[in-house]
This record gives structure tokens, C-alpha cells and sequence, in this order.
């Protein structure tokens, strides 16, 4: 079969941007594109409607931007509700098309709706979308982001699949080894979400600690969903 490096496609693109939530999937997708020859030059992350902390995985901007400048990255964060999420995000890849960006870089791995989503956004603006994880065993890939010597914390749970205990919990071999039964160890399924401070391509870690986990409802209208959060704080 060969590494990931060997099957990664070679497929050389100016002025690449990553969307990336900040977590290990996301950033290992970024660092396997980089390996494919995709030139990465701008993370795009979303952002809650004040701007303030990231959407799904509740970082606040500060954080994201540290690390996308540990990484390299120019940094666009726009805000949104989850009602005009999709036009806004759609804007932004425009934006970044017009700026010379061709190629769209997504860490998802086999969940079909989210690759059309996504190519259906790219194909608005005219972008190619780049999924290098896509296909690949779940487990092996949780894997592969510790051997690589990602640190990630557990940002979010989802309480329908992990109880609060679990936020805050660094993402490493003991965290995929007490998983219970039916948990996916990369919460592909949206079990749990991470944010990543150190590994390959940065420059310096996002020193970080959790200042205190917070217990969130979603609206009725996306579904009245229990989640905890681990809130960062800078050291």
C-alpha cells in the first residue's frame, strides 16, 4: 500500500488555504497536502456570530490566530450563524480565489454529505477541493496524528456519546484506549472535537491550559444538543 506520503497525489497549487476547525484532523490534513506539494498559504476558520470563539469547537480567536502564525498561515476568521454559514463561508472562499487560491484543503474522512458540501462550495468559486485523509481507516489516522507528535487537547463532547469528565483530556494513546464502545477515536462522528498546540510545521507550541469546562445547549432549531466545552486560556 505504501506510506501516506507515497499515496498522497502530487498535486502542486499556488496559494492553497486549509479550512480548519484547529483540531488534529484538520491539521493533519494540512501537513499531508504540504507533503503532496500543495502550497499552503492561509487558514480558514469560522467563527460563532461575535466573532469570538471558533464554531463547533468554541476556541476563542486569539488562540486560533497563534496558532495559525505558529504554523505560517495568513489567518481569516469570519463569523457566522449556523442559519448563513454556508453564504458566508462560500464569500470567504471567494474572497481568497480572487486573491489567488485554488485549492481548498478539508480534513474529513468518509462521511459522504460533508465531501459534497464541500465540493459543492468549492465549485461556487471556482476552487479544486483537496481531501487528503479521505477513505482512510479511522483508527489508523487517530494514530498517526500522535506518532507524528501532534498534542491536542479535547476541546468539546458531545453528552449523547462521552460524559463532561472527558473534556479537557489531552488526545493521546490513553484517551483512544478508554474510549467506550461505539466511539470513533477520531469523533469523525462528532464525538468529541480537539484543539491542536504543537507538531509538525510549527514554529513554536500554543502554550495553553484549561481554564474551566462549560456546559452549552444548542437551539431548538439545531436541535437542542447537550455539549461540554474545555475553555483554553493562554499559560
Amino acid at each position: 500500500m505504501g506510506t501516506a506520503e507515497e499515496r498522497a497525489p502530487k498535486i502542486v497549487a499556488m496559494g492553497a488555504v486549509v479550512s480548519s476547525s484547529g483540531g488534529k484532523d484538520s491539521l493533519l490534513a494540512l501537513t499531508r497536502a504540504r507533503e503532496a506539494g500543495v502550497d499552503v498559504t492561509t487558514m480558514l476558520t469560522m467563527f460563532d456570530e461575535g466573532g469570538e470563539r471558533s464554531r463547533s469547537h468554541g476556541v476563542s480567536r486569539s488562540i486560533v490566530e497563534q496558532q495559525a502564525r505558529a504554523l505560517g498561515l495568513r489567518f481569516v476568521g469570519p463569523s457566522a450563524s449556523w442559519a448563513d454559514y454556508e453564504r458566508v463561508f462560500i464569500d470567504a472562499l471567494g474572497a481568497l480565489r480572487a486573491d489567488g487560491c485554488e485549492t481548498a484543503v478539508f480534513g474529513d474522512i468518509d462521511l459522504q454529505p460533508h465531501r459534497d458540501w464541500e465540493e459543492k462550495v468549492c465549485d461556487a468559486v471556482g476552487l479544486r477541493a483537496f481531501l487528503p485523509l479521505w477513505g482512510e481507516d479511522r483508527v489508523a489516522l487517530a494514530r498517526e496524528s500522535l506518532t507524528r507528535g501532534f498534542g491536542a487537547i479535547v476541546v468539546c463532547v458531545d453528552s449523547r456519546f462521552l460524559n463532561d469528565s472527558w473534556a479537557g483530556r489531552p488526545f493521546d494513546e490513553q484517551f483512544i484506549a478508554d474510549l467506550p464502545a461505539g466511539v470513533d477515536p477520531c469523533g469523525e462522528n462528532g464525538e468529541f472535537h480537539t484543539f491542536v498546540t504543537d507538531g509538525p510545521g510549527f514554529s513554536s507550541p500554543v502554550d495553553v491550559q484549561v481554564a474551566v469546562t462549560e456546559v452549552y445547549v444548542s437551539p431548538p432549531e439545531v436541535g437542542s444538543q447537550r455539549y461540554c466545552f474545555a475553555r483554553l486560556e493562554r499559560r
